[in-house]
């Protein structure tokens, strides 16, 4: 059963006769509070079968992006073979302001991996979607069933699979023992394959657990280790689950069974907040785009296995324009990979712990905005 909320509503007048504000206190289960001011919230709309929190009001949601995707894996510690049940996805805040948006889905498009026979673009080689403005996202989609807030210039990480100390066993991979962190489980979807989800680390608190809707057939979301096509996105005027158990708004590729193998979930384009799309370094030639040009105009390459991760490339003009930076940026980035590397020379990450702020570079193209990087910037000297 899901953990329940309480909620304990503490009201405490304070200002002028004219003007009175309360507090609202949620507490969890697990122990974990939150306080927010009720003039920031639109409505409170708590049903204890969701466990859902007071909702905000969604600002610059269209300034989030990918910041990271980590999903190709890491050699074990013996060198014989490859762990790969430790994927990640970073999201970030590029602006000046607080982040807030509601509903926020993640999805990937059909085929799982860029280089599977191609049969969804028609004789004239474009995609038989594009037309009709929507993405197919294979399989289901997880989402968050509550306000996701981002501080400016910041990030959220979001484990896909093994939210735990990974490094115990495995010391090229993750540390996701984080009370910071968010994390992908939810088993009563379906989702429950525990060589994927084992139970998150207890530091991670439960109202940090994203949910899944599950219309496809497995008990893995199977987010591609070599070449996905991966989105983020909001629902207008309706609920994932609303949307998504709606078998009106399922698509079958051309030529394939519409059967759960094969299901996906009609995305409409102008719901996609962001997209990346990668490619399988050791399968160039043989790899088909799934992302229209409008979400993603280009592709970035991905060698799996090794640790790497996908890492956004920082918009030089905007970081600089920034005062606060004035003696922060660190240049001398060394962690490309094979010459695909951020071209302007700043480490980001150091820059960041040395008090920068950074703006990515945000054009729609993962040719230009994404580089391959040698290991997860999570990662203990990253």
């Amino acid at each position: 059963m899901k953990q329940i909320l309480l909620l304990i509503l503490l009201c405490v007048s304070f200002g002028t006769a004219n003007a009175q504000s309360w507090r609202l206190v949620i507490t969890t289960t697990d122990g974990k509070t939150t306080e927010l001011n009720t003039s920031d919230v639109r409505d409170i709309q708590f049903v204890s079968q969701e466990e859902e929190l007071p909702r905000l009001d969604d600002k610059n949601a269209d300034q989030i992006i990918i910041k990271e995707v980590y999903n190709g894996g890491c050699p074990r510690d013996a060198g014989s073979d490859v762990f790969q049940f430790d994927k990640c996805i970073v999201l970030y805040n590029n602006c000046p302001q607080q982040a807030v948006v509601n509903n926020l889905c993640f999805g990937f498009a059909t085929p799982y991996n860029a280089e599977a026979n191609e049969d969804n673009r028609n004789a004239e080689g474009d995609l038989v979607y594009e037309a009709e403005c929507f993405t197919p996202a294979l399989n289901g989609i997880w989402y968050y069933p509550y306000s996701l807030v981002i501080e400016p210039y910041s990030q959220v990480v979001v484990n896909v699979q093994g939210a735990i100390d990974n490094t115990q066993t495995f010391s090229q991979s993750v540390n996701y023992a984080n009370p910071d962190y968010y994390c992908m489980y939810d088993p009563e979807s379906g989702y429950n394959n525990t060589s994927y989800y084992p139970t998150p680390s207890d530091v991670i608190p439960a109202s940090h657990y994203l949910r899944a809707i599950k219309y496809g057939q497995g008990n893995a979301w199977p987010l591609s280790v070599m070449s996905p096509a991966l989105f983020i996105f909001q629902p207008q005027g309706t609920t994932p689950m609303e949307y998504a158990m709606n078998a009106n708004n399922l698509w079958y590729p051309p030529s394939k069974a519409q059967d759960a193998i094969h299901a996906c979930l009609r995305v409409p384009n102008d719901w996609i907040i962001d997209a990346v799309e990668i490619f399988n370094a050791a399968k160039k030639e043989d790899s088909h785009k799934r992302l229209s040009a409008e979400l993603d105009g280009g592709y970035v390459y991905l060698t799996n296995k090794l640790g790497h991760t996908l890492y956004r490339n920082v918009d030089e003009e905007w970081t600089l324009e920034l005062p606060e930076n004035q003696g922060k940026l660190i240049y001398g980035y060394s962690l490309g990979v094979d010459g695909s590397t951020d071209p302007t020379g700043i480490d980001a990450e150091a820059s960041i712990r040395n008090g920068a702020h950074i703006v990515y570079l945000d054009t729609n193209n993962s040719s230009e905005d994404f580089h391959e990087r040698q290991r997860c910037s999570l990662r203990n000297g990253n």
